[in-house]
């Protein structure tokens, strides 16, 4: 799934705290990831679909070095990510064995990757950095990835953070973290989530101008009929 340049645009001007809003109205709860934090402050909202690669508990036959030259290895996935993509990595919530290092995260940003996604921590963190690859994770570490997990495959439905993502739902990160939002509910977001932004931008300029809080947010009838007024 590619998003169109008109879905993309409106997105990056979502922030992640209104899209899980928006959700959460429609039932969904669970659509924030938790550990994934950005490794570097000030990294600008970035959106895209999820590329998603999977780990599961380490096991020393196949948790090795030379695992890193298998048909199914995480250098393999990289060369099967497209131009645009999120990578989603569900590393258990692990933080002791960095699963992507300065190396792999270069290689990501030649082929065009706009960020890695992960509950688990990278490796040589300065490298990391220096490669310019968005990354929001739960930290660093130095030990390798097979120190701790086992590289299972990609393009498969996953855990990341306690969220479910299957492959090409949308990811949305921000400062305040990445929030999925399930392809069924793309047109949803878009439509709503630009309201809901003009909406609370519209609630914080009558803060300023020292509205009291109660009818105000939430609204009440008349206030929402002052807000229906000021957008003739």
């Amino acid at each position: 799934m590619s998003l169109s340049p008109e879905a993309h645009k409106t997105l990056a001007g979502i922030t992640t705290a209104t899209i899980t809003t928006v959700l959460l109205k429609k039932g969904l709860r669970n659509v924030w990831m938790r550990g994934a934090r950005p490794l570097r402050p000030g990294l600008p909202r970035l959106v895209g679909p999820a590329f998603t690669l999977r780990f599961v508990p380490a096991r020393e036959d196949l948790a090795t070095p030379e695992s890193w030259s298998s048909p199914i290895s995480t250098r393999t996935a990289i060369e099967a990510m497209p131009e645009g993509c999120i990578a989603v990595v569900d590393a258990m919530g692990i933080t002791d064995a960095g699963i992507f290092g300065d190396i792999l995260c270069a290689r990501m940003v030649k082929r065009g990757v706009t960020a890695l996604v992960t509950d688990g921590v990278v490796r040589d963190v300065e490298g990391v950095l220096g490669t310019n690859l968005p990354v929001w994770c739960d930290g660093y570490a130095a030990p390798p990835s097979v120190a701790g997990l086992t590289f299972v495959g990609w393009g498969e439905p996953i855990g990341c953070g306690g969220v479910a993502v299957f492959p090409n739902d949308i990811v949305v990160a921000d400062q305040d973290g990445c929030v999925l939002i399930p392809q069924a509910m793309l047109d949803h977001v878009l439509n709503e989530g630009v309201e809901q932004e003009r909406m609370e931008a519209w609630i914080v300029n009558e803060v300023n101008n020292g509205a009291v809080l109660p009818g105000l947010y939430p609204m009440n009838a008349e206030t929402k009929a002052r807000y229906a007024a000021s957008k003739k």
